[in-house]
């Protein structure tokens, strides 16, 4: 009897051990998203698996520099959102992990093109242009004309008038940085960018800053995607979204698996999760308006429409290696922040 009840007890001890094993599986997510968008992906998955997510939020420059910083000893588990050229980089320096999703038949080109430019060491779950928006009773008190275009935000009279992220932090700025010297030649690019600069009252650590501090009315223009620029809008705030005349560079919001991983497993389901329709679909009712990766998901009638935009045909390969981001960002550092305004 002693024995069975032994045995018995110990079966029980086991399976209570195993059950809070299950229970305590867990995942470490570094998002580079709007904060909400953050919060409703960390409680989808939550609700969805059981597995407990610990979240946090920053840009996508500050999360490759994290990253990389952990490279020895990695912390995270998934990197999901922010621009594609930081992921780009991080798979050619080594720190994701590569991985080939059975969702990846459901994604649009884009999205396995950003794939096969790293070696399936990341992936696109979401795209959008970049633009500028506009604080439209700000522009009206102050008198300004309406900007339609890159070279408009240039002008005299829009000095101090102007927000954009610092480049080496955010995204969205590299992005920016980046299409210039797409659009206009290296030369002409920076030039652009230091007669920007003149303009720029405040260089924020975030890319999607400008458009709120805009909605807020601390400043007139916002430099951002469209996307952000919209979601003020639709929050209420009086911003209008402006695609430049020029043309414009675009953004594959990318996601990878962090190299060295501590929950690998729990990290692949999540990133077969993320790229589902069910969980892209949602990113609309947190006032996310990025276009999903999965071409099933839902799409609000307020994401921009990428066809009626005139866009350049962004080298992501190039401009996402680290050699040209480092390039490009020091040159900047010495060209164009270092200037009085």
């Amino acid at each position: 009897m002693k024995t069975a009840f032994t045995r018995s007890a110990a079966l029980a001890a086991l399976m209570m051990a195993g059950g809070a094993s299950a229970q305590a599986e867990s995942l470490t997510l570094y998002c580079s998203a709007d904060e909400a968008w953050c919060q409703q992906i960390k409680t989808g998955f939550e609700e969805k698996t059981g597995i407990t997510v610990d979240m946090t939020r920053k840009s996508s420059g500050e999360t490759y520099a994290q990253v990389r910083a952990e490279a020895s000893n990695p912390k995270g588990d998934v990197w999901w959102g922010g621009t594609g050229d930081p992921h780009l980089q991080a798979a050619e320096e080594n720190l994701t992990e590569e991985y080939v999703s059975p969702m990846r038949g459901e994604l649009h080109d884009w999205a396995i093109k950003q794939a096969e430019a790293a070696g399936n060491k990341t992936i696109g779950v979401y795209s959008g242009a970049l633009g500028f928006g506009y604080n439209k009773d700000l522009l009206a008190k102050n008198g300004l004309p309406e900007p339609k275009c890159w070279a408009d935000l240039t002008k005299p009279e829009f000095k101090g008038q102007i927000q954009i992220a610092n480049p080496n932090s955010s995204g969205t700025a590299y992005t920016t940085l980046a299409t210039m010297v797409q659009l206009m030649g290296e030369d002409k690019g920076f030039e652009y960018m230091k007669a920007l600069h003149k303009n720029v009252n405040q260089y924020t650590k975030s890319g999607s800053a400008p458009i709120k501090a805009a909605g807020l009315g601390e400043t007139t223009v916002g430099i951002v995607f469209m996307h952000d620029a919209v979601a003020q809008t639709a929050a209420g705030f009086p911003i209008v979204t402006v695609a430049p005349c020029e043309g414009t560079g675009y953004e594959i919001g990318s996601m990878s698996l962090i190299k060295g991983a501590r929950n690998a497993e729990a990290a692949k389901k999540f990133y077969d999760w993320a790229l589902s329709a069910e969980m892209q679909g949602k990113a609309k009712d947190v006032k996310s308006f990025q276009l999903p990766s999965n071409k099933a998901a839902a799409v609000s009638e307020l994401t921009p429409d990428l066809s009626t935009i005139k866009l350049i045909d962004y080298d992501f390969k190039k401009y996402g290696s680290s050699e040209e981001r480092k390039r490009l960002l020091g040159k900047w550092d010495t060209e164009v922040s270092s200037l009085p305004q």
